[in-house]
């Protein structure tokens, strides 16, 4: 066994012990509490000193813990910046899950700064009320259930943190609710609405300027593209790549209603029938708020992102998706003036980092930005909506199906659109076939049995 170095002394055996760590002068203190080692700061140069100061430490922590308080604590900004920490390599480790950057944000822009200044241990009721004043001043609104119950998850990840170290005991921690008002579901467009949306974009592109007619066509292409998938505008499309996305293609046979003609032998003509390829788009998601997920695109999917490969490369879907391209799908060319124009100068691809101020524009410039039903501003999110709502109405989808497809729980989708159910049975509440049904005519047994008698009989009434 090697000797003990002269800056490691034990003051009591197999519970405390004093020691410097390599180039530095002060005096550390380690003890055991519970079968676990606790480290800590004497903040003292004198080696006489250290070790009192070591007991007296050691004493507290034996106090606090008969108190139930943990033996050893930290400032919340310090365990909140670890984590943080750990968050951030869990993403850039591609193992981390897309609410990480939520919660990075919630702990950065809110925690710190509201209960940075306390120790962990010390986190209770009441500064969690500072907490919350904190956050309706920053969000000069009070915040929505939806985002507490996001601040909740990051500050429990804080708290479990702590306790894990031994900052803080598991009985210590406070209970997080939610309490915030009931999240507004965003506006969704009419159909007719929608359809206005995707045939007005062709002559907007032709009236932009000449820097803009590209990043104007790729609008109209994540638009099309986010009414056909439902998926969430932002990274689940704008961090997709050609490798990520298949085509499925399958044969199908179509009757025309139209026979052949006779032959001699043929007592009735052949219906003529007509084949036909369908295409069918699987984007495979890798930054869904959920976490990773396969979407289906139709065929106005495909000739959007078709419309895209030829723009940028000149080169159909197919061949983009064959060259197994890590480039990112949803981009434009840098604009090149004549002036500019350079034959050795290849135009960089651009990836937008949002298309939410140019989506206004066009909407505002076709009398769509407003709802005249709700009187709510439309964004690109309620295309989303668009899709959910048209897909349980009319496309008459499952409501499982449709969770899978979004990315998203059965539970989101009944509380978000439960609301649609008188219009998805707006056939049975028609009573048409029912209707149909009592309007047969009664077979002649049934008219006997039900036919008009004329009775002589009169009620009589009691006398009081």
């Amino acid at each position: 066994m090697s000797d003990k170095k002269d800056t490691t002394h034990i003051v009591i055996d197999k519970e405390l012990i004093v020691y410097q760590r390599e180039r530095s002068t002060i005096w550390q203190c380690r003890y055991c509490i519970d079968r676990q080692w606790q480290r800590t700061s004497t903040k003292e140069y004198d080696l006489g000193k250290a070790k009192k100061k070591a007991k007296e430490l050691f004493l507290e922590a034996q106090f606090r813990k008969r108190n139930d308080i943990a033996p050893i604590t930290r400032y919340f900004k310090d365990i909140a910046k670890s984590v943080v920490k750990k968050l951030k390599q869990e993403i850039a480790s591609g193992n981390g899950k897309a609410i990480y950057k939520d919660y990075i944000s919630a702990i950065t822009n809110y925690f710190i700064p509201a209960l940075g200044k306390y120790y962990v241990d010390s986190i209770d009721y009441k500064a969690l009320e500072e907490l919350d004043k904190y956050r309706v001043k920053k969000l000069q609104a009070q915040p929505t259930r939806s985002t507490l119950l996001t601040h909740n998850a990051a500050l429990s990840k804080v708290l479990d943190e702590a306790i894990y170290k031994g900052y803080m005991l598991a009985s210590r921690k406070p209970e997080l609710k939610a309490k915030g008002k009931k999240s507004e579901r965003r506006t969704e467009f009419t159909r007719v609405e929608a359809t206005a949306i995707k045939a007005n974009f062709d002559e907007w592109i032709k009236k932009g300027k000449a820097d803009s007619k590209d990043v104007r066509a790729l609008l109209k292409d994540y638009v099309i593209t986010l009414l056909d998938t439902g998926a969430r505008p932002g990274r689940e499309l704008l961090e997709l790549t050609w490798a990520q996305v298949e085509l499925d293609k399958e044969v199908v046979n179509i009757k025309t209603g139209i026979r052949a003609e006779l032959s001699e032998d043929e007592q009735h003509g052949e219906e003529i029938t007509k084949n036909y390829i369908r295409k069918t788009l699987i984007l495979n998601i890798q930054k869904g708020k959920t976490g990773k997920r396969k979407a289906v695109g139709r065929l106005p999917s495909v000739y959007a992102l078709n419309d895209i490969a030829q723009r940028n490369y000149g080169k159909t879907l197919e061949q983009m998706i064959k060259s197994g391209s890590k480039d990112l799908i949803f981009t434009y060319k840098d604009f090149v003036s004549n002036r500019q124009n350079n034959p050795n100068r290849i135009p960089k691809l651009i990836s937008p980092t949002s298309f939410s101020k140019l989506f206004d524009e066009y909407l505002k410039q076709h009398n769509l930005l407003i709802s005249p039903i709700t009187s709510k501003k439309r964004v690109l999110y309620s295309l989303r909506h668009t899709y959910a709502t048209l897909a349980l109405t009319h496309d008459k989808v499952s409501i499982h199906t449709l969770a899978k497809q979004m990315g998203t729980s059965v539970a989101m989708i009944e509380q978000h659109y439960s609301h649609l159910d008188a219009v998805k049975a707006m056939a049975q509440l028609r009573g048409e076939e029912s209707r149909q049904l009592l309007d047969l005519a009664l077979d002649e047994d049934d008219k006997k049995r039900y036919a008009y008698v004329e009775t002589n009989s009169k009620v009589k009434t009691k006398k009081t």
